[in-house]
């Protein structure tokens, strides 16, 4: 099923760069017809189970359970998806309806991505370096948080039932015997006590971990932020070559790479920082959250809940300032207040792109799911011998979908990067230029 799910996004990539307008209408009418056939699947499913014994149950009376299977065998089940789904299929239409000018404009910028992506192939695989140095910071951050935990020492005390002036003091088992403790105190014992420890290291142990999930964050958040320049720097070379692909780098990727550690570590750290310390900060509230549920102070919670929310937003506003900022350095005009209105500008085509992506993405997701559906419960009779028989379907189905828009989020966020930084290239050229033969467009 991931196999699959991978040659559906390259194979949906590859037309894109051939048949861009029309596999956008294509993906936006097969998106509405997937979800269709989700509705009527469901409601014939809610018909079928009409009179059966036990279908009449609610999911409120039946409670929580293991088997997955019992829920399928519910009306109130498959009428929650038919809701669901028409919920998202109405939502869907009523974006396509208001937005339909946006799109337009959105399906013009994703043809151009398609070339820009077809002169850098290489492009489509950048994500597997992203996701390896990401596994590095989580390998880093995983063994240093183990070697923290498992650095604290057997603390042994002095235990006694009479009074005793060394009483829970900390001792050696290895010397106790020899010691004044036991000629003072003859009914003293040194025994273990905790795991700890009485050096200044084994006290603020905790600020160690504290720091080493602050530098998870920074170090991750600066792997993802070198992708984004390295990808944004690539597209810009094929906007800003005046003949393409005569114009571009031999090697784009490469080049861009090198250009983004050479010269723009600083910004990339920056801000990388800045997102760090709000999510360091999101992570402690959660802590807090976590230690207050037990609490009966309810406006402590609607604070904590308020915070959270608004922290929440924070995060999602600097990643969107920061991957867009992360696009201007590469343009490389040094007017602050022109890189703000750019960004301003590129906010709602950027979300209309980031919706036609996610019909891709759903598209694919949907396809692959119903696939998996109908081969792991055997109702393909061309594979039907060739599927195992699962007491639980649902675990590998599951599986098959949450890989499935993993592997198509990969594919599609090197488009999203390429439509980001094309169009704010655009936008700069607009500015630079006149269109005239001494400052003629790109």
């Amino acid at each position: 099923g991931l196999v699959i799910a991978m040659v559906a996004s390259f194979i949906f990539i590859v037309l894109l760069r051939f048949l861009a307008g029309i596999m956008v209408w294509v993906m936006i009418v097969m998106v509405i017809l997937v979800l269709g056939y989700g509705i009527f699947h469901c409601y014939m499913e809610y018909a079928k189970l009409k009179g059966e014994a036990g279908s009449d149950v609610s999911l409120k009376d039946l409670g929580f359970q293991t088997d997955l299977r019992v829920y399928l065998h519910l009306r109130q089940t498959w009428l929650a998806f038919m809701i669901i789904l028409c919920i998202v299929e109405v939502v869907i239409i009523l974006l396509l309806i208001f937005l339909r000018k946006r799109i337009l404009i959105a399906i013009a910028l994703i043809k151009e991505a398609s070339r820009a992506v077809g002169h850098i192939m290489m492009s489509l695989l950048f994500p597997l370096c992203t996701f390896f140095l990401l596994c590095l910071c989580i390998t880093y951050w995983a063994s240093t948080a183990v070697f923290l935990s498992t650095s604290n020492e057997a603390v042994y005390k002095v235990f006694n039932e009479t009074a005793c002036q060394f009483s829970g003091q900390t001792c050696k088992p290895e010397t106790f015997n020899t010691s004044n403790v036991t000629k003072l105190c003859p009914d003293a014992q040194c025994l273990f006590a905790f795991y700890g420890g009485e050096t200044a290291y084994h006290k603020y142990l905790i600020v160690l971990q504290f720091f080493n999930v602050f530098m998870f964050f920074w170090l991750a958040n600066f792997v993802i932020a070198l992708g984004q320049v390295t990808l944004a720097g690539a597209f810009a070379s094929y906007y800003w070559a005046f003949k393409k692909p005569d114009d571009m780098p031999a090697f784009p990727l490469f080049s861009a790479f090198g250009r983004a550690l050479r010269y723009h570590t600083g910004s990339l750290a920056f801000g990388s920082l800045i997102l760090a310390i709000v999510q360091v900060i999101r992570v402690t509230l959660e802590y807090l959250d976590h230690r207050l549920k037990a609490a009966d102070n309810r406006f402590a919670k609607f604070l904590l809940s308020c915070l959270k929310c608004c922290f929440w937003c924070l995060e999602k506003f600097i990643k969107f300032l920061n991957r867009n900022a992360y696009i201007m350095v590469r343009v490389s005009r040094p007017d602050a207040d022109a890189h703000l209105s750019l960004v301003s500008r590129v906010a709602v085509l950027d979300k209309v792109t980031d919706f036609l992506f996610f019909l891709g993405k759903l598209l694919i997701v949907g396809s692959v799911g119903i696939l998996a559906f109908f081969f792991f419960t055997q109702r393909i009779k061309l594979v039907q011998d060739t599927a195992p028989p699962l007491n639980y379907y649902w675990v590998p189905i599951l599986t098959v979908i949450v890989g499935s828009y993993l592997i198509a989020h990969g594919f599609f966020s090197v488009y999203g990067m390429c439509v980001d930084t094309l169009f704010l290239c655009f936008c700069e050229d607009l500015e630079r230029n006149d269109g005239s033969p001494e400052r003629p467009y790109y």
